[in-house]
């Protein structure tokens, strides 16, 4: 959550084969019944979910929901387990994991900064951040290469030490995860903790985890030109575009190797680029890397991202919905369209 930025002055607009539920063997993304065929499914996506006790009372329910909802693949949450002024207990992380568990499909979890970068403030019980992204890691990735949920395997940057980054394919779309959070990356000066400026051992893990990222984005993007597939659909927390504050270098600067490697990447594949996050909590669906976006001149981008489409999902005072995707038959105007499902309780 951006809360270091100055608001802006303008307001934001608002407005792969069904998997059993009840499957006890792993089933995996490339090989599963239907892959070699065109085909027409949907997933969901949540994000900064849930924030605050009325929500934590309300998540069982919303996951109900969601279970309940026809023709859903998979899950993809994209960050924010908690509000950035609650604490970062281990007692918080895993009543989380128990209520991720519920899901009766796969879900696919992607860290955000409440839960580990921003933890060195006093609401949040004055931790040490890369402590707590330890304890994030033993948490909810104690199956790498395996799905939350019910369970599908995933290919993981493990051997890196990244398993929360992964990646899977359904039918002609490459799907995967990137740990970029806000925070600037995680690069905000922690002062509770006694430093006015990042630590060495910060930089020297956001380096590593955003070279990861970044690495994660070739490979996505590699897979899906030698398959001739037709989109390429990435997902983190971070908004790198956010359109509800003034941004400045100092908040985002962090971003740029990715921003870079976005649009380098996006202009060699035919296909559709998607980019869904959350961190900013209002939805909104734009091209940021389109020819004359603001943001190409801010990141020092040469050339444009046409093809790419970034969403990002309500979360926060705005979670009353969560993300209906679909992947549309070869022919649709898009490879993808959504809709935000209303939660009903």
């Amino acid at each position: 959550m951006h809360l270091s930025r100055t608001p802006a002055l303008a307001a934001v607009a608002a407005a792969l084969v069904v998997l059993p539920a009840a499957a006890a063997a792993s089933a995996s993304a490339t090989d599963a019944p239907g892959q070699s065929k065109d085909g027409h499914y949907q997933f969901a996506v949540i994000g900064d979910v849930p924030y605050g006790d009325a929500q934590v009372a309300a998540f069982p329910r919303w996951i109900d929901q969601i279970n309940a909802t026809p023709n859903l693949s998979f899950t993809i949450h994209v960050g924010d387990i908690k509000n950035g002024s609650s604490r970062c207990t281990n007692e918080y992380f895993s009543m989380i994991r128990t209520q991720f568990d519920r899901f009766t499909m796969p879900l696919v979890y992607t860290p955000g900064d409440n839960e580990w970068t921003d933890c060195h403030r006093t609401n949040n019980g004055t931790y040490n951040p890369l402590e707590r992204l330890s304890a994030i890691r033993s948490t909810f990735f104690t199956r790498p290469g395996h799905t939350l949920g019910a369970d599908m395997t995933v290919a993981s940057q493990q051997s890196a030490g990244f398993p929360e980054n992964v990646s899977f394919r359904r039918q002609g779309i490459d799907i995967a995860t990137l740990h970029v959070v806000g925070s600037n990356d995680g690069l905000l000066p922690w002062p509770e903790l006694g430093h006015s400026t990042p630590t060495a051992e910060q930089v020297a893990e956001e380096r590593a985890r955003m070279d990861n990222a970044v690495a994660q984005v070739r490979s996505a993007f590699a897979d899906a030109r030698q398959r001739h597939d037709r989109a390429v659909a990435l997902f983190l927390q971070a908004d790198m575009f956010d359109p509800t504050y003034a941004v400045t270098w100092a908040d985002d600067s962090s971003f740029q190797p990715l921003v870079r490697e976005l649009v380098a990447q996006s202009q060699a594949f035919d296909g559709e680029v998607y980019l869904f996050n959350g961190d900013s909590h209002v939805y909104n669906s734009d091209k940021p890397l389109a020819a004359g976006s603001r943001w190409l001149d801010f990141y020092g981008v040469q050339g444009s991202a046409d093809n790419l489409t970034r969403v990002t999902v309500d979360g926060s005072s705005n979670n009353k919905d969560f993300l209906e995707v679909t992947v549309n038959r070869p022919g649709a105007e898009h490879v993808l369209s959504w809709e935000r499902i209303p939660y009903t309780s």
